[in-house]
């Protein structure tokens, strides 16, 4: 007796759906960009002949040491005291309209310090407060 096995032939891929699909989806993204433009918003502003009044931008620099020790815009202060940073801040902020207190700490220089420099900014009266850090690219960047 002889066995015959059926030749089965090598299956075909089929393309026909794999286009409708590739062309729903080329339809849907074209129909979905145009609604872009019509969302937009268009405002035409109002103008004004005055100049705009800025208020000078005044920094407040404290800096902080990886041993702790501060400096209040350049000037080292010679005890770690408390009181003698808030005097410090009130004779640099005299005469600055709503200076801004940047504190700027060395990476290894300890939590208490940073928050001994918050609390002095906040009881000798300076409410805005930021702190600078350094980007990746080794700039120096504020942070609110």
């Amino acid at each position: 007796m002889r066995f015959s096995r059926n030749k089965t032939s090598e299956p075909e891929i089929n393309l026909i759906p794999f286009i409708d699909v590739l062309l729903v989806v080329l339809i849907f993204l074209m129909l979905s960009t145009t609604y872009s433009k019509i969302t937009e918003l268009e405002l035409n502003l109002p103008s004004a002949n005055t100049s705009p009044i800025r208020d000078k931008i005044t920094a407040l620099n404290i800096s902080i040491t990886a041993d702790g020790k501060y400096f209040v815009q350049g000037v080292g202060i010679d005890t770690s005291d408390n009181e003698t940073l808030i005097r410090r801040l009130k004779e640099a902020s005299q005469g600055l309209l709503n200076p801004i207190v940047v504190i700027s700490a060395d990476a290894r220089a300890t939590h208490q310090s940073v928050i001994q420099a918050l609390q002095a900014a906040q009881q000798s009266g300076l409410q805005q407060i930021t702190f600078a850090a350094q980007t990746e690219t080794g700039q120096k960047a504020n942070t609110k």
